[in-house]
């Protein structure tokens, strides 16, 4: 906007290179897998790096991007450092970020129709989030030093899905 007439400003149309669309690589592949785990506690934070790269190493790719996602809003999957402690204070921040004991109406019947009380869940794996998109290279998850893909349960036990896609050539 010009400040000076408090009129729109035209935007310059700038050429554009004519070139054909880049043909697809040979060799290109898509591999969708749904992989399962049983949880046996109400928040669990479980490492899931060695199986994601022997579903990476099995597709095939070697060079492209990995997909998790999450099939559940109770769960969530991220990164971060697997050390004991870490994952202890992992555990007490979400705790204190979200406390089960809090009034939610999700968890009342007044309001709701859910019999788990799960509302702390929810708002935990919306915080977290349920899905990730790592880059693949020579046939594994590209992740630093102390990264691991981690699948945290907050409303355990129970039996969880991902669909796990994995792209490229």
């Amino acid at each position: 906007m010009n400040a000076a007439n408090g009129k729109l400003a035209a935007v310059e149309n700038l050429p554009v290179e004519e070139a054909a669309p880049a043909p697809s690589p040979a060799g290109f592949k898509m591999f969708n897998r749904i992989v399962d785990w049983i949880t046996n506690e109400r928040m669990q934070l479980i490492n899931i790096t060695e199986r994601i790269n022997e579903i990476v190493r099995k597709s095939g790719v070697r060079d492209g991007v990995v997909h998790l996602q999450s099939l559940h809003t109770t769960t969530a999957v991220f990164i971060n450092e697997w050390q004991d402690a870490l994952l202890h204070d992992v555990r007490t921040f979400l705790d204190d970020l979200v406390t089960r004991e809090d009034y939610f109406r999700h968890n009342d019947p007044q309001y709701s129709d859910c019999e788990r009380k799960n509302a702390d869940s929810h708002l935990r794996g919306m915080i977290m989030g349920q899905s990730l998109c790592l880059q693949v290279r020579n046939s594994s998850v590209l992740l630093g030093t102390w990264q691991s893909i981690i699948l945290a349960e907050f409303d355990g036990p129970r039996s969880r899905s991902m669909s796990i896609q994995v792209s490229g050539v």
